[in-house]
């Protein structure tokens, strides 16, 4: 049987990036992500839910995440879906899903979204040239 395990999600940083490294040196970023869902409901009323997601990247990817991102600030991950679990200092156990980001985009630009960190055109930058006019595709 063929296995699958992709996430892709599009949301705003709940909290900055806590950045920490692992006994090899490799950085691990830990961050949360929310993600907001609108629509009518069968009253005809507007309804909105927000979902919240703990997400961890590893290596470079850590180190832009906790250098050019903060709270509030959109962001686009590609990742997969991991599994926890531990026992709590009081003995119960406890477990939780994440994402383990293996790609991301930045979405917007940093002017708009957080003037305190400083950005680059570099690594994971989205493009933000202008669209051209239907007038100027050569077809």
């Amino acid at each position: 049987m063929a296995n699958l395990n992709k996430v892709m999600l599009m949301g705003n940083l709940t909290r900055d990036p806590q950045l920490s490294y692992l006994p090899s040196q490799t950085a691990v970023v830990e961050f949360g992500l929310a993600m907001n869902r609108k629509w009518k409901g069968q009253d005809g009323q507007m309804k909105e839910e927000t979902c919240f997601v703990d997400c961890r990247a590893f290596g470079k990817l850590a180190e832009n995440i906790n250098k050019y991102l903060s709270k509030g600030r959109p962001l686009f991950v590609e990742g997969r879906l991991t599994f926890d679990s531990w026992t709590a200092q009081d003995g119960s156990k406890r477990s939780k899903h994440r994402v383990t980001v293996e790609s991301f985009q930045f979405i917007g630009s940093a002017q708009t979204n957080n003037p305190n960190k400083t950005e680059s055109s570099g690594y994971g930058q989205a493009s933000n040239a202008p669209q051209a006019d239907s007038d100027d595709i050569p077809f």
